[in-house]
């Protein structure tokens, strides 16, 4: 069987997008996922509904996001840092 990954979270790395609602911003992550037939590396996007409680995050922000509950039904990540502010 599998080994229990209790207390791990997933973490993820991306830009912000948007701020404007409230304690909300929404994150963009890119992956790059390798073409099965031809090998050539290729961008993935995917935007996530993240949970800023203070409402630190600008557009422009790079942050790092945990995974944790479901806050409503699109937010089920939260701001975990920020690792770089927008210019």
């Amino acid at each position: 069987m599998g080994e229990s990954t209790v207390g791990q979270k997933k973490t993820l790395i991306g830009n912000v997008l948007g701020s404007k609602m409230d304690k909300t911003v929404v994150v963009s992550v890119e992956r790059l996922k390798k073409h099965p037939l031809y090998g050539k590396y290729i961008k993935r996007r995917v935007k996530y509904m993240v949970h800023d409680e203070k409402n630190d995050c600008q557009p422009g922000d790079r942050v790092q996001i945990v995974e944790t509950r479901h806050i409503s039904k699109l937010k089920s990540w939260r701001v975990g840092q920020i690792l770089e502010k927008a210019k």
